[in-house]
């Protein structure tokens, strides 16, 4: 059987759409058996739930007739969808029983990256399709999702949901910028609803996810970073080296000082090499203009505020390479970039004239998918660290931020090492963990549906400055 890496670099019929399907007998089998398959895939050994009776109540009134609910949820990890099956397939009924509440059926549509199957496996498009979850293409206006979400969200049998994140960013105290499909999802439902002289109202339940080790594993991270040290041919570092103190860390608050500085120094390492791949084998000019920037006083600055800088700097000027071969123009944020970037080269891979192409032609057909993939590595290797500050670690050096930070340093060492961004692969297994799902308050959109009307990308960008405020209120610190 070719590999996922093989069957993607080579073009493909375009990409088709998978239309929701659900099946309740699909359900019924594989809601008992996601405790079992969540042990068998992760380190997850327990689920904590908070604040289930709002989505009880929320449900309720969905199964009422009274309300259109659209879940946002927080997207932390490539796990949390086994965290949201035991939240809406366990907690939620359970919690249902113990208040009283009768539900008709605990289960919710959703919206799901149609690249998943690409890496993961293609028989996950039928079993998203037939637990009712629907693909979308996220670099490109995919009309026809978003017709298939809008009504899935008016007309659908269950609440619908999605991570206004995009994808998930590596950590667990830190949400990205939020895209405005959530927002623009359920203004479009709100109207429809008004349209159709319906008197339910519309409202956005932000939901928090995030992950705690049972046991702090400091252990296995010093044996990762000294796995990632020998990969950079980076040489131990002493205790009494200087370059702890030149971190200017505060012992009292850093009782892991010298792995804080490993970690560090093997971030600047990385840096390193990657700005002088990219200036020899791309003529990438890192030079700044110190008079234009504003930036004089670089050499003041503190460390980690210098790494943080070169790392912006650094994924700007990979994506801009990626861009110059797919004549893309470099606008927008970060994310948007990568999103372009990402539809740019399966519109090469994935292509509508496969069928008519003779066999040169195909041939051919087949070159310019494999580089448009290989093309595509510039912008994996970028949007892995999409939410990197450059100060995560020492504003609070917990075991959780150490592992988010070290393991990213990870994917990226393995990006460069030679494992394609589209390809499955097994992270470090740092220790057995816990998640925290938090149901937040439940925003109310219908009542805003007069500032849309008037001023639709105004009121979009006001939904989600609130969505994102609110999702940023149920992180929680330890």
């Amino acid at each position: 059987m070719p590999s996922a890496i093989t069957r993607i670099t080579r073009a493909q019929p375009a990409l088709d759409f998978v239309p929701p399907n659900y099946s309740p007998w699909l359900r019924w089998i594989m809601q008992p058996l996601m405790p079992t398959v969540t042990a068998l895939q992760t380190d997850l050994m327990a689920v904590e739930a908070r604040n289930v009776e709002t989505l009880v109540q929320l449900y309720h009134e969905f199964d009422l007739g009274k309300t259109r609910v659209l879940l946002a949820f927080r997207h932390p990890n490539a796990i949390d969808p086994y965290v949201l099956s035991h939240l809406i397939w366990r907690e939620l009924p359970q919690t249902a029983r113990q208040m009283g509440v009768k539900l008709k059926t605990p289960h919710a549509h959703f919206i799901y990256d149609r690249g998943i199957p690409l890496w993961a496996g293609n028989y996950l498009s039928w079993v998203f399709s037939h637990l009712g979850g629907l693909p979308i293409q996220r670099g490109k206006l995919d009309l026809l999702a978003l017709k298939t979400a809008r009504k899935l969200l008016l007309e659908g049998k269950f609440p619908l949901a999605a991570a206004p994140e995009g994808g998930n960013n590596g950590h667990n105290e830190i949400v990205s910028p939020l895209e405005p499909g959530v927002a623009q999802l359920a203004f479009w439902c709100a109207e429809d609803l008004q349209a159709a002289n319906r008197s339910e109202s519309v409202v956005i339940l932000p939901v928090g996810i995030q992950y705690r080790y049972l046991d702090a594993p400091w252990r296995q991270l010093a044996s990762l970073i000294s796995t990632l040290e020998a990969d950079c041919c980076l040489a131990a570092l002493d205790a009494d080296n200087a370059e702890i103190s030149a971190l200017k860390l505060e012992p009292k608050r850093h009782e892991h000082e010298q792995l804080y500085c490993r970690l560090y120094r093997l971030a600047e390492c990385l840096l390193t090499l990657m700005e002088g791949y990219y200036q020899t084998f791309y003529n990438v000019d890192f030079e700044v203009d110190e008079t234009a920037s504003g930036r004089a006083d670089d050499a003041a600055r503190l460390p980690n505020e210098q790494l943080a800088v070169r790392l912006q700097t650094l994924m700007d000027k990979a994506l801009q390479v990626a861009e110059s071969y797919f004549n893309v123009r470099s606008r927008g944020s970060i994310i948007d970039r990568c999103r372009k970037l990402e539809q740019a080269g399966w519109s090469r891979i994935f292509r509508e004239d496969t069928q008519s192409l003779g066999p040169v032609e195909l041939g051919l057909a087949n070159r310019v998918a494999e580089e448009a993939y290989l093309r595509m590595w510039h912008m994996r290797l970028v949007e892995s660290f999409v939410a990197v500050t450059g100060r995560y670690v020492k504003e609070h050096p917990s075991a959780e931020r150490f592992a988010e930070t070290t393991l990213l340093l990870s994917d990226m060492v393995d990006k460069i090492k030679g494992h394609m961004g589209d390809q499955p692969v097994s992270r470090p297994k740092l220790g057995k963990q816990k998640a925290i799902v938090t149901v937040g308050q439940p925003i109310e959109v219908s009542a805003r549906l007069p500032d849309y009307t008037t001023k639709r990308r105004g009121a979009i960008a006001a939904l989600t400055k609130d969505l994102q405020q609110a999702m940023e209120s149920l992180i929680l610190s330890e």
